[in-house]
């Protein structure tokens, strides 16, 4: 008398359309993070904005500040230092920035001075070896 053997299911799974599906998702990262890195975050003079918080360290972010004249002004751990020129902020700032890598910049700029000088700003900031540099604001009323 011939028997059959019962058969039992294969437990496999398929994983080809999972490999799809993360070489679209990697296809669309590669597009899109080009794009979000290449834009400065701005902030206006006067805005409803989240308050930063301190890095987790403990370590307190570098204020650097143009006023109205335009001179630059620098300020680690509330003590304020200036006015200097673009390049001497930037000898001070890259000076901080070798003791304490990574430490947050931000910039404190008048409402009444131009957009040039911000720019200006940023980019002495950046030169300086500055991670990213944020942009400080007043709460609206």
């Amino acid at each position: 008398m011939y028997t059959r053997k019962k058969r039992r299911p294969v437990a496999e799974i398929n994983v080809v359309p999972y490999i799809d599906v993360m070489l679209v998702l990697l296809v669309i990262f590669m597009i899109t993070t080009p794009i979000i890195t290449q834009g400065v975050k701005v902030e206006l003079p006067k805005s409803a904005a989240e308050p930063i918080e301190q890095m987790k360290d403990g370590k307190t972010p570098l204020v650097a500040t143009v006023d109205e004249a335009g001179l630059y002004y620098f300020e680690k751990d509330g003590n304020q230092q200036g006015p200097f020129t673009a390049s001497q902020l930037q000898v001070e700032v890259a000076s901080w920035l070798s003791i304490e890598p990574g430490t947050q910049v931000i910039v404190k700029g008048d409402g009444r001075v131009d957009y040039n000088s911000v720019i200006r700003l940023i980019n002495v900031l950046k030169q300086a070896g500055a991670p990213s540099v944020g942009l400080m604001t007043d709460n609206e009323v």
